[in-house]
């Protein structure tokens, strides 16, 4: 079976509303609708973050303490290593494609 997803057509809720696409291996694939920031959070494993529509602000905290804020806009991709804390900013509603450990925050 195919099936296929038009970010478009996906708003949640609440901000973070998720529709779930796929589940493989202990691996999540999300869609994500939000127009409110997350919270500061370190995964549990890896995470790709795939901004599919709008603009977001992402902020990671190095390890001396210090913020870094990179502005992402439609296609772009974050690769967050294990133990990398960082939060997501959207600058407006956005749409974005989280692939991550399942049950991760």
């Amino acid at each position: 079976m195919m099936r296929y997803f038009k970010p478009d057509d996906f708003t949640g809720n609440r901000a973070w509303d998720a529709l779930d696409i796929a589940k493989m291996d202990g691996t999540t694939v999300r869609l994500h609708w939000t127009d409110k920031p997350y919270k500061w959070h370190i995964n549990d494993g890896q995470e790709v973050f795939v901004v599919l529509k709008g603009r977001v602000d992402m902020h990671v905290r190095e390890a001396d303490g210090t913020v870094t804020v990179t502005q992402m806009s439609d296609g772009m991709i974050a690769h967050a290593t294990e133990g990398t804390e960082h939060v997501a900013h959207p600058q407006g509603a956005a749409r974005i494609l989280v692939i991550e450990k399942e049950g991760s925050v």
